[in-house]
């Protein structure tokens, strides 16, 4: 089953939770409310999908410190952030750690529904892009140590009788181990393999 996204809000003033409860359901979002930075990474869930709406300003655990733990964590949720007349540095800095956009208080409700829609189709693209090069990576793995090898050979665009000379194999073993890899690979040519390992090359830190 596919989740709905969550607008996820922390602020530790109540009346500004219930102001953006009353916002996000005018509109039909799901959203969850928390007063606080620990309150919301004690019940975190990295596969629900959706964004975070988070004060910049919070006693204890700041919204930068709270961004700070989710990155340490590899949490892709786009957060965005509530900012204050004085906190513009704060919010640069925000950005610079990936934050996905802030907004300054007093902000029109319609600048920050613009903002999380555009906040939610930037999640349902990553978790789409993570999930697809999971995949590819289950698939990577699956292979043994010698369709590895020919994988390797058929992506640099070698043939069948080059890949055998290289390996010191028959062609026909070279057959065996290449329709082995498309099925394993579920790929349907030559190019779609090079795609997928280019894709997965791009996915991984360096």
């Amino acid at each position: 089953m596919k989740k709905n996204p969550v607008i996820m809000v922390v602020d530790d003033d109540s009346g500004v939770r219930n102001a953006m409860r009353s916002l996000l359901k005018s509109v039909g979002l799901e959203c969850a409310l928390y007063g606080s930075a620990q309150e919301f990474l004690a019940a975190y869930q990295p596969g629900q999908p959706g964004c975070l709406v988070l004060d910049i300003r919070m006693p204890g655990m700041s919204g930068l410190e709270l961004q700070q733990q989710l990155n340490l964590r590899g949490a892709v949720i786009p957060v965005i952030f509530m900012t204050g007349h004085g906190d513009i540095p704060m919010a640069v800095e925000a950005m610079q750690h990936g934050a996905f956009d802030f907004l300054q208080k007093p902000f029109r409700d319609q600048d920050l529904l613009d903002r999380i829609q555009r906040a939610i189709v930037k999640d349902s693209e990553q978790r789409q892009t993570l999930g697809e090069t999971a995949r590819i990576k289950a698939h990577v793995e699956s292979l043994t140590a010698r369709e590895r090898e020919v994988l390797d050979l058929m992506t640099q665009g070698k043939q069948n009788k080059s890949i055998a000379q290289d390996l010191g194999v028959s062609p026909r073993t070279v057959e065996i181990h290449r329709a082995r890899v498309m099925e394993k690979m579920n790929a349907q040519s030559v190019a779609q393999l090079v795609r997928m390992m280019l894709d997965l090359q791009h996915a991984t830190p360096r």
